[in-house]
């Protein structure tokens, strides 16, 4: 037995007096010293602590101790940490030595520990031990024991040690310490006898020191620095010992319950889709639905921007296996369903796994499912998002959106998929089958027994896939248990696939309906992985196990959803051994099959080993308790049976196969069955023959326990179960995932430390952090060690060997991640890095999840008349041995409370949260050789009891029970102090809570309290006698778990479930002292949960004190009862309820509001009683509701002793009761204040600088030095508060004359424009831009922000020179000002670089969420109360509480303790009455004037069948209702309405204002699509100032005109005295001085006549604008704002149905009357004309072959169109038979047209069909087409090419026709674009474009064409004709002759066809006779000619 022993003597140097405790880690398992009580110098602890080892002990190990400064009440301090490595040890086997320790810092101190270490390995040949050195010591008192020293260390020498301690000091913050290895291997308490084991006898019997060890752990039971926790969930789960395991908390399946989804698809427009002159419709297809977009007419770009909703109520499973499906189809009308161009698929998964669960404004790239060589088939824009319930979705803001078609680099694919996906092919292959289930009832089998005369096997089995929207089946194999199909299913599909699982169910052929037998599902990401080193998906071949409803055959099978995969499946149905793998294709080789339609071909058989070598395993199960038995089966016999596979099964297992048939099937012939059996030992032989599995517990009845419940009286006796089965070996899968799972779990343990350490307060989150992520590197590092073993294993699969290098990989990464974060975690960064540890959990669980099975789960049935009644369902994995500790199962080998639920959708909602039984089960699951381990875990001090049987090998059979000889007697005191936030259970909205306890078979109840949901009971109840069995040193170290469930008393009825929860006592045994630290006990919070929910928090703390020889005497006395009213009930006692001090609670009453009827009678007279602790204090009575709800008293306190720890605080209730005649008060609604910490009051700190008087502080308004920058960068906020610094100078002296000006690419050119074009909607729009570019900055900044923390990590690891960091930092800072081209929000550059990027026009600040959201709901001083009655809703999250609303009380609280100091109370003005309340106005009814502007509504949910909606606005305030509906937006989803309504209010009574949007309709009464709520009257009072925006700047004219009837210098004077502070003071030079705060500002201003005039308004808003500065009083007022609010509709709950942007504004009445509304009407769109001549066109495909000649021409005409086919279609004349190409026109098309400027769309309304009642406007991009034909006189025309110009950015046309290329159309990008709105005239040749064959873009002509662009009043001007007519007429072309026929002209066209063809031939020709005729004279004249020189003529 290898072991590591460390002695830890002393601890020296000690500075201070006090207790002190040290903690001492090896593998990760630590053990506590005692507490060395009151020692001052030095530390005496001298004890021994040991750990069994089972890996031999490494060199590179680590032993660290630590010492710290015990406290019982706060955190141990820790003085110093000692670590060594244990190189020394290892080699020498024993040491001693004295170091000192290190602090935080990694500095040594002067404390220094003195230890000695020994370690004994397995062969012995470190440190032999010799007989009789360990001695059985005596206990002392804590159950320590130390080790005589002297024995210890005779003959050993020496070692120094202290060297190997010294080397580290550097280096501790990286050491690796290995996971602790505490293993269970050995027997416990009997000595083995040599005859098991021949290799033993030689060994001395060594004493086993197992026990010795849990001493030492039970002191681990103190808590740890790091570890101190609340006992939410972890005081159950954490675990000190070995024995138990931590029980399940949550009860319900969350899977399987159907959920509100609504999918919205916005399809925008296509682009580049391949085809002639096609017709394009896009039909959006999900699951089963289809919905289609409108036909657009003969273009490759359709236009669309069409919005879809899909609504689905299904399990979140369905929905996101359902696939989206987006196809585009080429011209489909009613009669024909077109030809399909191309499509797209993906899942919902993929996109709900998006951040916010969306795509958006992204490109799915088109393919054709029917040829896969094609490649790409266009490209389509959409957005798609998903909503559950409760998501919301954050759509970018949807104003011009000008983004640049980048269509590559905004590809419809999840982040890190490629842009080119390339085809493969996906292979599944089903080999076979077994462990069918019969799914025929036995009637038809007799039948037809006696027709045929033979047995069949009653189930037709076939296998169907399915995979992205396709399925493949397999062929059936007619009536077989285990079929044998051997066929693979062929999927073809883009890869990586956009589709997560594929499902592969067997299914049951039959005439009538084919049923599902089991469904498994196979997520690809687990299967495949996409890294460099990553692996394509692969599979197998492997067995899947199928689990469904049970197996015994019903007509009407109640639980078959389980059987198709919904829900958790509660019976094992089948397995299938299936493979995968996936093969990319090459689609350029020919001899691809290019459909992609699913096939199925056979496939060869597999050999029987493929899958592993098949094992005997052994499962043993030992019933220790079974208690919780519901009543309604209490009375009948009742037996448990546990089944593996089909093992085990009684029942409804299959018709098991004969033996001989067994074997062949397990793949062993005989003699190897035989020969194994020989090389076994006897005994085994012998047990081999006739070990006869017992799977179920003998029959027994229940005995009541209480009410409720009942027991199985298995009190001495306890039943096992053991099970023999055979499967393939896999273990190793198990074992991989099992350590994962437990370093997954260490984690998730101790994340939930730091976040209750951080819920609570606590000191160091991050010193805790700091020890989980340790934990987790050296888990980690542990993985890559232990993993790496068996490669070569049989059976193991391609997916075994790439998974482990994965999963080695990611593990490894995973530990230097968590190594590096260590050292990063500082204090105030907690929380961010806690959410990165959490994405390690997500993926460390992630990784855990073995795809490939092997054995398949446990299912433990409560079964009662032979039905089965309840389950519980254990993973095998978890109950798996190993001899490795850490591969071994979590609950292998230990007892775990299990608790069994009823099967399917019997176990949703009520019947699901009662507990069906509660076991407490012991299990074990190993290889048969590894049988001798089985009993190892269990509690001790039992007798095995066989069956009775002769024969010599009794004693190798597992027994059938154990009988316990050993029993303890404890008394167990539950100190139940109060409960909060319990579930509504009554119809008032209260419950009358109990409470009852239950701990083994015992249980009690508290008392009952009335009406309240914060139950204060203060009761102890005390358990006498409870008897437990085993040793009592494990009893103390691992008490079974008390359940706490909560119920509501009703008068009739039995009482209804609220909730439970799970706890563990503390004990005592009875030679242990009762006091410090561990008791008494401290009263702990405990988390109860309803299902799946939380329902409140228990606070309670729990005893078991064991009872000795004395009886109940010895244990600490109980006071009796002490209050005489409450009868026998026993109060908690002193030392365990808290401590109390006296508090004073202030409560402001201010009004009630919105309160509904009770009874159907209104409310009229309500009073608010508000309690805290037993005391309370009752309202003022509102004498008349209806008329004034206020309060006439404002405030009134009471008095109450309430816990020193703010944490225990109890609630505080608030209820209103109606007082009615004769007395009667009946309750109105309640609510409880569950956390009071927010409304404790803390004196100003005086001595902060807010109120410093040294000297005023100018404030600093101009843009900051760039090394600033970098800070308000990062705290950048879409709406940050940055935005105070604005260089007011600059932009007034600008006369703001700069527009908003739209950033083009290529040519910026600067204009001007005069002020009287700038609008609203000018101002609107460039704030808009600029909350694009602050979000933009914003992830910017992010990432920088995360560059700089990798910068300082790089320092801490290495010192980087100082000079080299400020470089590098500058240089980030430099990126910054590139980033920034904000210039409102003042982390500008100077003014002169701005104004080149953006003309200035003043902005209002557009918020994309709620105003509330922005200024916590406006509660700065006034708290609005929901008042709750009726019973809470069940389901999720109790999403009905919004039903349950009964009205609302606003007020508030104030807390403080007693006394309070005095200064407070003597300031000047303080008034008494008003208590902390100060300074708050009255509450009489005010008049006031409400303006609501709204601006438009985006994404409203369609109402009409049409998929639109004809929506428009109804305003309610009070009884006050404004419908706009006359004025109703027809058929659009995204609606400007620029309105603006005004209503006259009377607060308190109206001031809930509600905006809704309804849908019109023509006939019936019209939908509401969604409303929001505002509460005016919190807005109204709030110190933010809410009633009015405060714009950026002052104007008295204009589009920004000032708004509010208070000028800024009113405003501010208004303020400062409502503050307390003096006025402001106006200096020279534009200074003003408020609170010693000095500001800088312009004093001039311009009329409206452009006189200046000088004035204190810009002074007074600059001040306005930073009141934030101001110290005391200064808050960020509400600037000039636009906010975006969700619409709502009470019938979808919790899902957005659009959103609506408005703003509102209030004035007083009594204040001077504002000025009319400012007029926010929607822009009209420009009316222009679009003047288009066709001059010339060139080069022209020849596309008719003339019928004399064969001579190629063309009839060439020009189509035209701008806004649409139909609409204003233009042809020029025909240019007939052409024979080059070139056609001459001169031809005018005039285009008409409506434009909006700032959306850059062009505006058209007209009726969509027929039969519609009015026209609908569309907005669609001004894009110019031009196309060219050829002209057929009797078939139908032919089209050439065409060209599309988008108006506002198209390329510059060729000069001439030569330079006129297709690149003009390829490389748009590259190339200078011009908008025709600027250029306004623009003359050029453009190319025409068609594609070929091959889908290439190729060149069909040339046209050369003049645009000419102008206003609606230019053109009635200077008018012009269309064609060639008036005015202004264009002259006729000239057009050669032969256009016309050739036999008119034969001359001339002979010419042309000659000439043309020919020439260069006719003029070579004509050449070459030229020469020949020189030659020939030559030769004719020269005789002449020589004749004539000769004789000299």
């Amino acid at each position: 037995m290898m072991s590591l022993m460390v002695h830890l003597k002393s601890v020296a140097n000690l500075r201070g007096k006090g207790d002190r405790i040290a903690k001492v880690t090896f593998r990760g398992l630590s053990f506590y010293s005692h507490v060395a009580a009151n020692c001052e110098e030095v530390a005496h602890f001298n004890e021994t602590f040991r750990w069994p080892i089972a890996s031999s002990l490494d060199g590179g190990e680590m032993l660290e101790v630590q010492v710290y400064n015990y406290s019982k009440v706060f955190t141990n301090r820790l003085v110093g940490t000692f670590c060594m490595v244990l190189q020394k040890v290892a080699e020498e086997g024993q040491l001693e030595l004295t170091d000192t320790l290190l602090d935080d810092n990694n500095t040594s101190i002067n404390t220094s520990v003195t230890i000695e270490i020994r370690y004994q390995s397995m062969d012995g040949t470190v440190g032999m031990w010799r007989n009789g050195e360990l001695l059985d010591v005596p206990d002392d008192r804590d159950g320590v024991f130390s080790f005589e020293t002297e024995s210890l260390l005779s003959g050993q020498s020496h070692g120094s040690g202290a060297s190997a301690g010294r080397s580290l000091q550097g280096s501790i913050a990286t050491f690796r310490k290995a996971a602790r290895g505490v293993s269970s291997v050995m027997k416990l308490g009997k000595i083995k006898s040599s005859k098991d084991d021949p290799r033993k006898g030689d060994e001395p019997a060594v004493l086993d020191m197992v026990d010795l060890d849990r001493r030492a752990m039970r002191l681990a039971g103190m808590l740890e620095p790091d570890a101190i926790s609340l006992a939410s969930v972890t005081a159950v789960t954490t675990n000190i010992s070995n024995k138990r395991s931590k029980p399940d908390i949550k009860m319900e399946p969350s899977s399987g319950r159907p959920v509100d989804y609504q999918i919205n698809v916005t399809i925008v427009e296509a682009r580049q889709l391949i085809g002639l002159n096609m017709d394009p419709v896009v039909c959006v297809e999900i699951g089963e639905e289809k919905k289609y977009t409108s036909m657009k007419e003969s273009t490759n770009c359709p236009y669309y921007n069409e919005y879809f909703v899909f609504d689905f109520h299904v399990p979140p499973d369905v929905m996101f296996d359902k696939i989206i499906k987006l196809s585009v189809i080429h011209s489909k009308n009613l009669l024909r369903s077109g030809t399909l161009v191309g499509t797209f698929k993906m899942d919902v998964g993929t996109v709900y796994s998006q951040p916010e669960h969306q795509f958006y404004h992204k490109w799915a790239i088109l393919s054709d499912p029917d040829d896969i060589t094609a490649g790409c088939k266009g490209y389509l824009k959409c957005d798609i998002a998903v909503v559950g319930k409760g998501d919301n979705i954050k759509t970018p803001h949807k104003a011009n959106e000008t983004d640049e078609d980048d269509i590559e680099g905004n590809l419809l694919l999840p982040e890190g998929f490629p842009a080119e996906r390339q085809w493969a092919r996906f292979y599944v292959k089903i080999h076979r089958a077994e462990g069918l289930p019969k799914m025929n009832t036995n009637i038809m089998a007799n039948v037809k027994k006696a027709l045929i005369g033979e047995n069949r096997d009653l189930v037709d089995p076939y296998v169907q896939v399915h995979f992205s929207g396709q399925r493949g089946k397999t062929s059936v194999q007619k009536s077989s248990y285990e079929p044998i199909w051997n066929e693979q299913v062929i999927f073809t599909e883009l890869f990586p696939p956009l589709c997560k699982r594929m499902k592969v169910q067997i299914r049951d052929s039959d005439k009538v309906n084919d049923v599902a037998i089991g469904t498994h599902f196979i997520d690809l990401r687990k299967i495949s992985n996409d890294g460099d080193k990553g692996f394509l998906p692969t599979l197998g071949p492997a067995w899947v196990n199928m689990y469904g409803s049970t197996r015994q055959y019903t007509l009407m099978d109640e639980h078959q959803d389980l059987n198709d995969g919904l829900g958790e499946g509660v019976s094992f149905r089948a397995r299938l051994l299936l493979s995968i793998a996936v093969e990319i294709l090459d689609t350029t080789s020919p001899e691809i099959i290019s459909s992609t339609d699913v096939q199925v071909e056979s496939v060869s058989n597999i050999s029987e080993s493929a899958t592993g070598k098949m094992e005997e395993f052994f499962l043993f199960g030992a019933f220790l308790e079974a208690t919780m038995i519901d009543r309604k089966i209490g009375d009948k016999s009742t037996t448990f049976e546990i089944t593996i596979g089909n093992y085990g099964n009684q029942i409804d297992g299959t018709s098991k196969p004969s033996l001989s048939k067994k074997k062949k099937k397990d793949g062993e012939s005989e003699e190897e069955e035989n020969e194994l059996i020989q090389n076994s030992s006897d005994e085994e032989a012998e047990e081999e023959g006739d070990l006869v599995s017992v799977s179920s517990t003998p029959l027994m009845r229940p005995v009541i326990t209480d009410r409720n419940y009942f027991h199985l009286p298995y009190f001495e006796k306890k039943p096992c179960v053991y099970i023999r089965s055979w499967w393939q070996d896999q273990r190793r899968r198990f074992y991989n995932s099992n350590i994962m799972d437990k370093i997954a779990d260490k984690l998730e343990e101790g994340l939930n430390d730091v976040q209750e350490i951080i819920k609570t307060e606590k000191a160091f989150p991050e010193r805790r952090l700091r020890g989980v992520l340790e934990e987790l590197s050296i888990g980690c590092s542990r993985f890559v060690n232990l993993a790496n073993k068996d490669i070569n294993q049989a059976g193991r699969t391609k997916l075994d060997r790439e998974r482990l290098k994965s999963c080695m990989r990611e593990m490894d990464n995973m530990g230097q991640q968590a190594k590096q974060m260590r050292t990063q975690v500082k204090k105030n960064i907690v929380k961010e890095k806690l959410k990165l540890v959490q994405n390690f959990l997500q993926r460390l669980r992630f990784l855990a999840d073995e795809p490939q099975h092997s054995i398949p789960d446990v299912f433990v049935w409560m079964m009662s008349n032979n039905k089965r009644i309840a389950y519980a369902r254990i993973p095998s994995k978890d109950i798996l041995y190993s001899v490795m500790d850490e591969e071994t199962g979590k609950d292998c080998g230990k007892v775990k409370a299990v608790f069994l639920k009823l099967p399917g959708k019997k176990g949703f909602g009520q019947a699901g949260w009662t507990v069906q039984a509660k076991l407490e089960l012991y299990l074990w699951l190993g290889l048969n050789k590894h049988k001798k381990e089985f009993l190892s875990g269990l509690p001790n001090g039992f007798e095995e009891v066989k069956v009775a049987k002769a024969g010599p090998s009794l004693h190798s059979t597992p027994p059938v029970s154990l009988v316990y000889d050993m029993k303890q007697v404890f008394q167990l005191r539950a100190h139940m102090y109060q409960a909060r936030s319990l579930f509504a259970a009554d119809n008032s909205g209260l419950s009358d809570p109990f409470a009852r306890v239950f701990f083994s078979t015992h249980s009690q109840v508290t008392e009952i309290l009335s009406e309240t949901l914060c139950p204060t009971w203060d009761q102890l109840l005390v358990f006498d006698n409870v008897e437990l069995f085993g040793e009592a040193s494990e009893l103390r170290d691992d008490p079974p778990i008390i359940v706490v469930e909560i119920y509501d008393q009703d008068t009739v009825g039995k009482a209804e479930f609220i909730g439970r929860t799970f706890a563990k006592p503390t004990i005592k045994m009875c030679d242990e002292h009762y006091g410090p630290p561990r008791f008494p006990p401290q009263l702990e919070y405990y988390q109860i949960y309803r299902g799946n929910c939380t329902a409140g928090e228990l606070l309670a703390a729990f005893e078991l004190l064991q009872i000795g020889q004395g009886g109940t005497a010895d244990l600490p006395p109980l006071e009796g009862p002490t209050d005489s009213e409450r009868g026998p009930i026993v109060p908690v006692p002193l030392g365990i309820r808290p401590v109390l001090s006296r508090y004073r609670i202030e409560v402001l009453f201010w009004g009630l509001r919105d309160l509904k009827r009770i009874n159907l009678a209104q409310v009229d007279r309500p009073r608010v009683d508000i309690e805290c602790a037993g005391r309370g204090v009752q309202s003022a009575l509102i004498q008349n509701y209806k008329k004034n709800p206020n309060f006439s008293t404002l405030v009134k306190w009471f008095e109450v002793d309430l816990p020193e720890n703010e944490l225990l605080h109890p609630p505080l209730n608030i209820r209103v009761v109606d007082c009615r005649a004769f007395g009667r008060n009946t309750l109105v609604g309640s609510h409880a204040v569950t956390c009071l910490r927010r409304f404790i009051y803390c004196a100003p700190d005086k001595s902060s600088n807010n109120w410093g008087s040294a000297g005023d502080i100018i404030v600093n308004l101009e843009p900051e030095p760039a090394v600033r920058k970098m800070d308000t960068f990062v705290k950048l906020d879409a709406t940050s508060d940055a935005v105070v610094k604005v260089d007011m100078i600059e932009e007034e002296s600008d006369k703001e004359k700069k527009k908003k000006k739209k950033k083009k690419k290529g040519v910026e050119e600067e204009e001007e424009p005069d002020e009287s074009l700038l609008d609203w909607w000018s101002k609107y729009f460039a704030s808009i831009e600029t909350l694009k570019e602050t979000l933009r900055a914003q992830e910017e900044a992010q990432a920088e922000a995360e560059e700089r923390e990798d910068l300082e990590i790089a320092i801490e690891a290495a010192d980087i020179k100082s000079d080299d960091l400020v470089r590098k930092g500058s240089r980030t800072k430099d990126k910054f000002k590139k980033s920034s081209k904000d210039k409102r929000k003042g982390h500008a550059l100077d003014g002169a670089e701005i104004r080149t990027t953006k003309a200035k026009v003043d902005e209002l600040l557009v918020y994309n969420k709620e105003l509330e959201t922005e200024y916590g709901n406006f509660e700065d001083w006034l708290h609005t109360f929901n008042l709750y009655r009726g019973k809470a809703g069940d389901d999720d999250e109790h999403a009905q509480d919004d039903d349950r609303i009964v009205g609302r009380f606003k007020g508030s609280l104030c807390m403080y303790k007693l006394p309070l100091s005095e200064e407070i109370t003597r300031d000047a003005g303080f008034d008494p009455n008003m208590g902390m309340f100060q300074s708050i106005p009255h509450n009489d009814p005010i008049n006031v004037l409400v303006r609501v502007y709204v601006v438009r509504a985006t994404d409203l949910h369609p109402a009409d069948i049409n998929g639109k909606a004809d929506p428009y606005i109804v305003i309610k305030l009070g009884k006050t209702e404004v419908k706009d509906k006359e004025n109703y937006i027809s058929k659009q989803l995204n609606p400007v309405f620029g309105k603006s309504f005004d209503i006259e209010a009377t607060f308190p009574m109206k001031s809930m204002l509600t905006v809704s949007v309804y849908d019109w309709d023509l006939v019936g009464t019209d939908d509401l699509i969604g409303e929001t709520k505002i509460d005016l009257e919190n807005r109204f009072y709030s110190k933010y100032r809410a009633t009015c925006g405060i714009s950026s700047s002052y104007s008295v004219h204009g589009y920004n005109v000032w708004r509010d009837p208070l000028k800024p210098s009113q405003i501010l004077a208004k303020l400062c005295k409502e503050g307390k502070i003096d006025p402001p003071q106006y200096g020279p030079g534009g200074k003003v001085k408020v609170a010693k705060r000095i500001f800088i500002g312009p004093t001039v201003m311009e009329d409206e006549n452009g006189l200046k005039k000088q004035t204190e308004e810009h002074l007074a808003l600059t001040v306005l604008n930073h009141w934030e500065e101001v110290p005391r009083v200064g808050c960020r007022l509400v600037p000039e704002h636009v906010e975006t609010r969700p619409l709502l509709n009470p019938d979808k709950p919790g899902i957005e149905q659009g959103r609506i942007e408005m703003w509102v504004d209030m004035f007083p009445m009594d204040m001077p009357a504002p000025g009319p509304a400012i007029d926010i009407s929607p822009r009209k769109p420009k009316r222009y004309e679009l003047r288009v001549i066709i001059w010339n066109t060139d080069e022209v495909t020849l596309e008719d072959d003339d019928y004399f000649t064969g001579e190629k021409s063309s009839d060439i005409f020009v189509r035209g169109w701008l806004k649409g086919q139909q609409e204003d279609r233009q042809d020029t004349d025909v240019h007939y038979h052409s024979l080059t190409g070139e056609g001459n026109f001169n031809w005018r098309f005039v285009f008409p047209f409506d434009y909006l400027m700032a959306e850059e769309k062009i505006v058209i309304s007209k009726k969509e069909s027929m039969f519609s009642w009015d026209e609908t406007e569309y907005k669609i991009p001004p894009r110019l087409t031009l196309q060219v034909w050829d002209a057929d006189h009797f078939s139908a025309d032919d089209f050439l090419g065409a060209i599309e110009l988008d108006l506002n950015r198209f390329p510059r046309g060729a000069k001439t026709s030569k330079q006129c290329s297709i690149d003009m159309i390829r490389n748009e990008q590259a190339l200078p674009a011009i908008s025709i709105f600027k250029q306004k005239r623009v003359k050029g040749w453009w190319p025409f474009v068609a594609r070929d064959e091959n889908d290439e873009m190729e060149l069909t002509g040339k046209v050369e064409a003049e645009l000419h662009l102008v206003t609606a009043e230019e053109a009635e001007k200077s008018p012009v004709g269309l064609g060639r007519n008036e005015p202004d007429p264009l002259e006729k072309p000239n057009r050669p002759d032969t256009s016309f026929m050739w036999f008119l002209g034969p001359l001339k066209s002979i010419r042309y066809f000659l000439w043309h063809n020919y020439r260069w031939l006719i003029l070579k020709i004509l050449g070459l006779m030229l020469l020949l005729l020189l030659l020939g004279l030559f030769l004719y004249s020269i005789p002449g000619y020589l004749v004539k020189k000769l004789l000299g003529a």
